[in-house]
């Protein structure tokens, strides 16, 4: 390795009799690495820098013009005559870390304003502020543990993430649940038809059997205590009655689909945009995106600029079903339809396929569901 890096040099030496200039070189010692003859009186040779000075005090007669350097030479000649190049690419590169080490924007995501403002505040007292340098993991977690710590009352959750150079806060505000001091008096009935299948009665008397059938306005828990046919006192029905209750969809669904749809996530970041070329100072791409620019510097002369882009990306859906496929698209998609409507305790109990039609580019298919739904309601007792 050390041997490649030596100086070396290649010379062109012309002269008569050349054999003899050659038979020189070598009785001075000078370890010739290559020997090329052009002709009779040429030669191309290639020897360590360090004998060039006694190369030239022995030519006498014979011309020697230097043709090319090797090695360290090679390198430091390359870097002389590309040092503005690479100097430009090193302030690039210096520039660049910094960029991409640096925040530029911290959004506070809540709908109630004082939380953002106070949450804003907070995380400037910490350092967590508009172009200042990215916490590491561990500084972020100290942070957010401070925070939570100090209002226990107002916040019940926090998340702070990174994306590029951007500060995405998520909060949960603490809601204290105030005690219900309405005593009016009422029961419980069925918001709908359906199979009961649990009743959770706090206060009143259950007066449904598991598995009744109930239609909408039944009543399911008394809030009148009734003793050997009497009403003896009357209470605010607490509880929860769940029940079997159906359901018949209708889904569309086409055969060819193209959907560009963005996920949710945005960042802002800084790109240099040079002819048709865009180089973004981010490390984490979005792989599809729709994008915004905003234009921070731009030379007069050269076709380059620096851009603030807020990005957001985007998911592609780009297909083209059979009718299996259609067909099955559809079924998950009705799932999908009635699972956004239920609670965390409610649930898909079976389906099953009904019929489909084929319309134009587009199948339709009809689904039956039995779900497990909380029917409760109320009925004041007057």
């Amino acid at each position: 390795m050390i041997e490649k890096l030596k100086g070396k040099i290649s010379l062109n030496i012309k002269g008569k009799n050349i054999n003899r200039f050659i038979k020189k070189l070598t009785a001075k010692k000078i370890n010739i690495l290559s020997l090329e003859y052009k002709n009779a009186n040429e030669v191309n040779i290639i020897i360590y820098k360090d004998d060039y000075e006694t190369v030239l005090k022995i030519k006498s007669i014979y011309d020697v013009t230097e043709l090319d350097v090797f090695g360290i030479l090679k390198i430091k000649k390359n870097l002389k005559l590309n040092k503005h190049i690479i100097i430009i690419l090193l302030i690039s590169f210096s520039a660049f870390l910094i960029l991409t080490q640096m925040i530029f924007n911290v959004e506070v995501i809540h709908s109630n304003k004082e939380i953002r403002t106070l949450l804003q505040d907070e995380l400037e007292k910490n350092g967590i502020k508009k172009y200042s340098f990215k916490k590491t993991f561990n500084q972020l977690e100290k942070i957010k543990k401070k925070i939570l710590i100090k209002y226990p009352d107002k916040i019940e959750w926090l998340e702070i993430e990174t994306h590029g150079t951007k500060y995405t806060v998520r909060v949960e505000e603490r809601n204290i649940v105030k005690k219900d001091e309405n005593n009016t008096p009422r029961s419980i009935i069925a918001k709908k038809d359906g199979v009961l299948k649990k009743v959770i009665a706090e206060k009143g008397d259950i007066v449904k059997d598991m598995d009744d059938y109930v239609k909408k306005g039944d009543l399911i828990v008394d809030g009148q205590l009734i003793f050997n046919e009497k009403v003896t006192g009357k209470v605010r029905a607490e509880g929860h009655a769940y029940a079997e209750v159906w359901y018949i969809t209708k889904t569309e669904y086409p055969y060819a689909y193209y959907e560009e749809k963005t996920t949710g996530k945005t960042k802002e970041i800084y790109t240099i945009q040079f002819l048709n070329h865009t180089f973004e100072l981010t490390l984490n791409k979005f792989k599809t995106k729709k994008v915004k620019d905003k234009i921070i510097l731009k030379h007069n002369v050269l076709p380059i600029k620096l851009t603030k882009q807020h990005q957001r990306q985007t998911k592609v859906i780009n297909q083209v079903l059979t009718f299996e496929q259609a067909l099955d698209k559809a079924k998950k998609l009705s799932e999908e339809k009635i699972e956004s409507q239920l609670d965390d305790n409610e649930y898909i109990i079976r389906s099953k396929y009904l019929k489909s039609n084929v319309k134009d580019s587009t199948i339709e298919v009809e689904m039956f569901f039995a779900v497990y739904e909380d029917i409760t309601d109320y009925k004041e007792i007057e």
